[in-house]
């Protein structure tokens, strides 16, 4: 039987282990993206490491999410991340320069190469045929070591497209209607895979589009072939050189099968708390809209906006709305210039932002309390936006630009009767403007070690204690289902400038869902305390802040139902026990507040990996969990992390 690209890639980069659905595997990893808000660590981990010099083929520094500088905070970590790629020989994205996704598919991506990045949504390279993986920031500075990268093998998860979409309907509305159909956990464990004739009808920069909300349903990565339409987009940035043609094998299999037949769908949008809570347009168009957003990395191509300047052009957004454009990259901003559309969305009211995250992670462009707003935007989980109580829809470029003209939600198809509005057909250029001016080269491999340049905001690595033997600590929180890494430890521009000082930003843990919970944890630091969380326990973003900021504060195990994969991992890389109720009935049982015990731990984690006893002596109750640990993670969690580790090594 025949080999599907998934199954291509992972073998030609497989250094340990075997390709069985479970099993853990080690994979040789070629390149590395890490962007501002989580690479600050990654660096100080290359430094704790004593790095001399990246190992891998590519490693690019991306500063895309912490623009705004409000104060001296993030303009002290851009100057410490550039001293760092030259102290260890990474390339350098500067301010401005775009979003590290589409930006690193422009100039970096080559289809055949393994990609990982400390961002949840570097999945998006696999539009080009890539094994592109977000993980933990110390996962990537082992690969940028040249240490592999280790996972658990996933099932491969075919989607074979037919037909060609619709007007109106775009790329958004293909990922979203994988989210109406399996939720935010339907891709947990599984590399999604799209094939069949109806990928002639994507460029690469929509598949670029599925690809990074991949991450949403909870998948380790998405996969595209690598074929003519990635020849085209390669050769547009003028390196069809690097193209590599990469296709699955005609008797290829997958472990499971999905269709979807891109003509029969609709404009789709996802309501506000869950990328999951997905319903076609119609149903809840004519709500008001005070916001619309353009941009991010879940929308991020010259097309995306080209085709709001199109269905805007010659009118005026709502006098209600806010129409906000944030370019994705400072290239897709020059040709958007070159054809005026720049001019064209000026002229209709909107706001043009910097070249970055900006509002997808609540830097900037928070919307008013209460109103609705529209973005093309991978996430709109609670708060994430900056505003506590909004209320974030996630939605096509073509919806977002009916509702800037309207003021309320519209099912865009609704346009030509409402405004006389025909569907645009959209003429891109056959070559990008390519930018290079603002990627900074890594020194030449004989350049002497540069200084690390330290604002008085960037503290050292804490230091973290073996896991011991006995656990006797209070639940400090219990929470409920699908609580995210947003929830854990928010984003936005009160808390992200902190990102370097773990103890300040320890401060803010939790405190969209419980302002207690710092209290309540310092007060017990001396015991250490436990977190109980219900189903998909840490989902979204890869920063691991979220689990180092809580163990700074004592957390020292988290009993969940489940665990997203990039959390659960960097618990563990961090000395976080993370650990499941083997009747997720018991979940219920617990109570905040609650003593737990465990005895004899450290044997008992490295024995199996069930029939760890969690003993409530509040509530004289017994539970019986599991921890799915590797022997290579039980070592690692044992000496306190992932750190310690490598240094008792």
């Amino acid at each position: 039987m025949g080999h599907n690209v998934a199954q291509k890639l992972i073998a030609a980069h497989l250094v340990a282990g075997d390709m069985t659905a479970g099993e853990e595997i080690a994979l040789r990893i070629d390149q590395t993206l890490t962007q501002d808000a989580t690479g600050t660590l990654v660096m100080l981990e290359l430094e704790a490491l004593d790095l001399d010099r990246a190992r891998t083929e590519v490693s690019v520094q991306y500063v895309d999410h912490n623009l705004l500088q409000t104060d001296n905070k993030n303009a002290e970590d851009h100057a410490f991340l550039r001293s760092a790629c030259h102290r260890f020989g990474l390339w350098y994205s500067k301010p401005g320069n775009g979003v590290s996704h589409p930006t690193h598919m422009q100039r970096f991506g080559v289809p055949g190469k393994t990609l990982v990045g400390s961002d949840s949504h570097t999945p998006a390279a696999g539009s080009l045929g890539m094994l592109a993986i977000g993980v933990g920031g110390i996962e990537v500075a082992m690969a940028i070591a040249g240490e592999p990268m280790y996972l658990r093998m996933p099932e491969i998860w075919g989607v074979r497209l037919t037909g060609d979409l619709p007007p109106w309907v775009s790329a958004k509305d293909v990922i979203l209607e994988m989210l109406r159909r399996h939720g935010v956990k339907g891709g947990v464990n599984r590399i999604l895979e799209y094939h069949g004739p109806g990928l002639a009808h994507l460029s690469a920069m929509d598949r670029h589009v599925i690809a990074n909300m991949g991450a949403e349903l909870g998948a380790t990565t998405t996969v595209f072939p690598s074929d003519d339409r990635v020849r085209e987009f390669m050769r547009a940035e003028r390196r069809e050189h690097d193209f590599v043609e990469l296709l699955a094998d005609a008797d290829a299999a997958y472990d499971v099968t999905e269709e979807i037949d891109l003509s029969a769908l609709e404009p789709l949008i996802a309501l506000p708390g869950s990328p999951g809570n997905v319903v076609a347009v119609r149903e809840v168009a004519g709500r008001p809209v005070d916001q619309v957003v353009v941009g991010s990395s879940a929308n991020p191509g010259l097309r995306d906006f080209a085709i709001v300047a199109a269905i805007v052009s010659g009118r005026q957004a709502h006098p209600r709305v806010s129409l906000d454009i944030n370019p994705s990259s400072r290239q897709i901003l020059q040709d958007l210039t070159k054809m005026g559309d720049t001019f064209t969305l000026v002229s209709a009211g909107a706001r043009l932002h910097q070249s970055g995250c900006m509002g997808c992670i609540g830097m900037g462009q928070a919307p008013a309390g209460g109103g609705n707003s529209l973005r093309t935007v991978p996430r709109n989980f609670p708060g994430r936006s900056g505003t506590l109580d909004d209320a974030v829809f996630l939605c096509s470029p073509e919806t977002a630009a009916a509702a800037a003209l309207t003021g309320q939600i519209t099912d865009p198809r609704d346009l030509p009767h409402l405004l006389g509005i025909d569907c645009p057909h959209v003429e891109l250029p056959a070559e990008s403007s390519v930018n290079t001016a603002m990627l900074e080269p890594p020194p030449a491999a004989h350049a002497d070690r540069a200084a690390l340049v330290k604002g008085a905001n960037i503290s050292s690595l804490p230091d973290f204690p073996p896991l011991a033997d006995r656990l006797e600590a209070p639940v400090a929180l219990k929470v409920g289902d699908d609580v995210s890494t947003d929830e854990i430890l928010p984003a936005g521009a009160r808390v992200l400038p902190y990102r370097s000082n773990i103890p300040k930003l320890a401060e803010f843990t939790f405190a969209q869902i419980d302002e207690g919970y710092v209290g309540r944890a310092r007060a017990c630091h001396g015991s250490g305390h436990v977190v109980v969380g219900g189903a998909n326990y840490g989902q979204g973003s890869s920063r691991e802040h979220a689990a180092i900021a809580p163990r700074h504060l004592g957390l020292r195990v988290v009993l969940a139902v489940s665990f997203a994969r990039i959390h659960w991992q960097n618990l563990a890389n961090f000395g976080v026990l993370a650990l499941e109720f083997a009747d997720p009935g018991d979940y219920r049982r617990v109570r905040q507040g609650d003593v737990l015990v465990m005895d004899g731990l450290r044997h008992a984690i490295g024995s199996s990996e069930t029939g760890i006893t969690v003993r409530n002596t509040t509530r004289d109750q017994l539970y019986s969990t599991r921890h799915r640990l590797s022997a290579r993670q039980i070592e690692m969690l044992l000496a306190g992390g992932l750190i310690p580790w490598l240094r008792g090594r």
